[in-house]
């Protein structure tokens, strides 16, 4: 077993899955007291501004930043670096084999959540591979595949600000229509937040019901149901920071001084946004 994490810290994953992603892992401490346990994995995709190499930066945003600002969240994630382009989710695919191999998971609890670009990703990826995710959420992003109907199979909730002036609430709202057409929309649940812009859902990482919401999804449910009870709107991600260290708990990641990427930086990320 490539065991490369330590408890409660990011690894850099580079050079290790043919036609995959470097990556960030973490691996929360329990992982590491409780050997025989199979762990959930929850697979991070950041936006465009953080496409690139090296993993240097994009480590201080959203998923990765909560952890480090005290998040618990007990299990593996896995958080790709895009070099540039849409995410490919054969790559994204082949980054999750890997640790299906070398680490103990239980892959019965796969949640993949996805930002703008990410969204994008987190749509594309879940849309072809629905049999191998139990949960999963999309931020401010779309779908590029033809067929849209393998987001129908599994719970799946969509967020969008209605003022997004980078990807249009259009974008999710073609996806919701097209599974709503076809009546595979019983898993579904979107979210359209009124007035919010393209960096506003980025709080929803950071919520403590972000991550009871996946975990309480499972492939081994039968029948499949979608969780309605937990409710993250406006009113929630207002007090999405309470609560969580102003410092962080994890050496790699805690010099971001911001909990959120600023508007400056959500507008560099709007210029390069995937839009259909």
């Amino acid at each position: 077993m490539a065991v490369m994490a330590q408890p409660g810290k990011m690894a850099a994953v580079t050079g290790k899955v043919s036609n995959g992603y470097d990556f960030w892992l973490y691996a929360p401490q329990a992982y590491f007291d409780q050997p025989s346990e199979k762990f959930p994995v929850v697979i991070y995709l950041h936006g465009a501004k953080l496409c690139g190499r090296g993993l240097r930066s994009f480590h201080k945003y959203l998923t990765l930043d909560a952890i480090a600002k005290g998040r618990d969240i007990e299990a593996m994630v896995i958080a790709p670096q895009n070099p540039g382009g849409g995410w490919k989710p054969e790559r994204l695919n082949n980054v999750l084999e890997w640790v299906v191999k070398n680490y103990n998971v239980d892959t019965t609890r796969v949640y993949v959540v996805g930002m703008s670009l990410g969204g994008y990703g987190a749509m594309d990826f879940v849309g072809i591979y629905p049999h191998k995710i139990a949960a999963a959420m999309a931020l401010c992003g779309g779908c590029t595949l033809s067929d849209v109907q393998g987001l129908g199979t599994l719970p799946f909730w969509i967020f969008h600000g209605t003022a997004d002036r980078a990807v249009t609430i259009a974008q999710s709202k073609k996806v919701v229509n097209a599974l709503k057409e076809k009546g595979n929309d019983k898993l579904l649940r979107f979210e359209w937040l009124t007035g919010a812009n393209h960096g506003a859902p980025a709080r929803i990482f950071y919520l403590e019901q972000t991550y009871q919401w996946l975990f309480s999804h499972s492939l081994s449910d039968n029948p499949r149901q979608v969780n309605r009870d937990i409710v993250i709107n406006l009113d929630v991600m207002s007090r999405a920071y309470k609560g969580l260290n102003s410092k962080g708990t994890i050496t790699k990641v805690s010099s971001i001084k911001n909990p959120t990427p600023t508007e400056e930086e959500q507008n560099e990320e709007e210029d390069n946004a995937q839009e259909e």
